[in-house]
C-alpha cells in the first residue's frame, strides 16, 4: 500500500471523529450558554441567536465563500479534508447532538469543557493537515506565511473580533469573558495535540572546555553536536555545543556545564517540539 493511500485512510476517520468532538463542545456546552467560542462557530452561535436557525446549517452557509478562497490559496487536498470536516460538523451539530441533553448551568464549566472539546477537535484535525473550516482557513493562511507563530496563538488572535461582535449582540460583558476563557482553553488544547504536551529546551554552550562538557552530557544519555564557531573579537576558533533536551533534563545539564566550566556562556531557548532519535518520532 502506498504511503499516501495509507495516510488518507487514517486521515478520513480521524477528521470525522475530530468533527464530532468539535460539534459536541459547540452544541452541548458553549451554544446553550450563549458563549460564542470564536471563529465561524462563534459567528454561527450569534446568527442562531438572531435568526433562530440551527448552528449546523449556518456553519455550512458561512463556510461556502471561505471554502472557495481555500481552494484557490491552500490547495485541493487540504480543502477536500476541510469540506469533509464542515459537512460532518453540520450533520453532527444538527442531527446528532441536538438530541443529546445540553449542559445549561455554570457558565464557567461550560466555557472550560466546551473549550477543551473544541480545541481537541481542531487539534486532531490540524494534526492530519486539515482545518475545521471558517476562520481556521484564515488561520492556516497566516500559519503558512508565519510558521514560527503557533497555530493556537493565531487562532486566539483571530477570534477576538468574534468575541466583540458576540458581546454586542448578547449585550453582556460576561458572555465575552466566558468566550475568552473558552478560546484560551481551546488554543492551549490545540497546541498540546499539535506540538506535544511537553516543551523541550535547545542549548548553545560556548566554552574553552567544550570536550569535557560534551562528555558529561553524552554520559548522561543525551546527544550533542559540535558547531564550528569563531570569536569576532578574539579571532579564536571555538567549538560550540548544540544540545536538545527535555525540560526535566535541563537543570541537570546546566549543573554539568557549571561543574566543567563555571565561566561558560550559555544560550537557552524553548523548543515547542523535538523530533528524531531520543525524542518523538517524525510522523
Amino acid at each position: 500500500m502506498k504511503a499516501s493511500t495509507k495516510r488518507t485512510l487514517i486521515d478520513i476517520p480521524v477528521i470525522i471523529i475530530s468533527s464530532f468532538i468539535f460539534s459536541c463542545g459547540l452544541k452541548t456546552f458553549t451554544a446553550p450558554n450563549g458563549i460564542a467560542p470564536g471563529g465561524a462557530s462563534g459567528i454561527c452561535v450569534v446568527l442562531a441567536y438572531l435568526t433562530g436557525l440551527n448552528e449546523g446549517v449556518l456553519y455550512f452557509i458561512v463556510n461556502i465563500p471561505l471554502i472557495i478562497i481555500g481552494f484557490i490559496f491552500l490547495g485541493r487536498k487540504l480543502m477536500l479534508k476541510t469540506l469533509l470536516s464542515i459537512v460532518t460538523i453540520t450533520i453532527a451539530t444538527d442531527y446528532v447532538f441536538t438530541y443529546i441533553p445540553h449542559y445549561e448551568g455554570n457558565e464557567m464549566l461550560a466555557a472550560i469543557f466546551g473549550g477543551l472539546l473544541i480545541g481537541a477537535g481542531l487539534g486532531l484535525c490540524y494534526s492530519r493537515e486539515g482545518t475545521g473550516g471558517g476562520t481556521d482557513i484564515l488561520n492556516r493562511l497566516i500559519y503558512k506565511r508565519f510558521p514560527q507563530i503557533s497555530i493556537g496563538a493565531i487562532t486566539f488572535a483571530t477570534d477576538l473580533a468574534v468575541i466583540i461582535i458576540a458581546a454586542c449582540v448578547f449585550g453582556t460583558l460576561e458572555s465575552a469573558l466566558y468566550a475568552i476563557i473558552a478560546i484560551f482553553v481551546s488554543s492551549k488544547m490545540i497546541d498540546i495535540i499539535v506540538y506535544g504536551s511537553y516543551e523541550g529546551k535547545m542549548l548553545l554552550i560556548f566554552s574553552d572546555r567544550s570536550e569535557d562538557i560534551a562528555k558529561k552530557i553524552t554520559d548522561s544519555g543525551r546527544g550533542v553536536t559540535f558547531l564550528s564557531g569563531k570569536g569576532a573579537y578574539s579571532g579564536e576558533n571555538k567549538q560550540v555545543i548544540c544540545c536538545a533536551v527535555r525540560k526535566n533534563d535541563y537543570v541537570k545539564i546546566k549543573r554539568y556545564v557549571k561543574e566543567a566550566d563555571p565561566s561558560a556562556f550559555m544560550i537557552i531557548s524553548s523548543a515547542k517540539e523535538v523530533l528524531g532519535k531520543g525524542f518523538n518520532e517524525i510522523n
